[in-house]
């Protein structure tokens, strides 16, 4: 398994129980660093970079996740990395790409699915606190001056087909937004 674009990988270590190898890659060395700290004892946890995925054979990865990732990538980028992607799977591999935004979801959207899930599971004032931290931040000032990128239906179906796969779109969103979409694509 594949975890593209990891973040911190808070359950890496579950999810490497029920795998036989799980690769977690994130561009920021830094943040490869803290994972290779957090996971040095774990044997099926391998912390990758560039160079690593690029290494991995193909057909060698059953299940690809990219969970909130897509967004922060250039459209004239994202057809290469499907691309990738699909080298990787295996022929009955599935790749998972949660939290697509939808080119009519509004900021005010994600921000009350964050607080709500919050609420429901006891971290509120953290969100609110993680919440200000980010309108306060350069990242706030980056990510307006940047945008994010989203996509309907439409779009992602044909830049997944495009990679060579084929895709449905999930019912129900796997991150906590559920204004946004995840698609779930084989290779075809």
């Amino acid at each position: 398994m594949l975890d593209y674009g990891c973040g911190d990988a808070l359950d890496a270590a579950r999810v490497a129980a029920r795998t036989e190898r799980l690769y977690l890659y994130d561009a920021a060395p830094s943040v490869r660093a803290r994972l290779e700290a957090a996971f040095a004892g774990v044997a099926a946890i391998t912390v990758i970079d560039d160079a690593g995925r690029a290494a991995l054979p193909d057909g060698s990865i059953d299940v690809i996740t990219v969970s909130s990732v897509i967004q922060y990538v250039e459209r004239d980028d994202l057809p290469g990395l499907l691309a990738s992607f699909r080298r990787l799977l295996a022929s009955d591999g599935l790749l998972v790409i949660a939290d697509v935004i939808p080119p009519d979801c509004r900021v005010v959207d994600d921000v009350r699915s964050l607080l709500a899930t919050a609420a429901r599971n006891g971290f509120l004032m953290a969100a609110v606190v993680s919440l200000g931290a980010t309108l306060l931040s350069d990242y706030s000032r980056f990510r307006r001056r940047l945008g994010l990128a989203t996509y309907d239906d439409a779009q992602m179906h044909a830049v997944l087909a495009g990679a060579g796969l084929s895709a449905e779109r999930r019912e129900r969103n796997f991150g906590f937004n559920p204004a946004r979409r995840t698609y779930l694509a084989r290779p075809r």
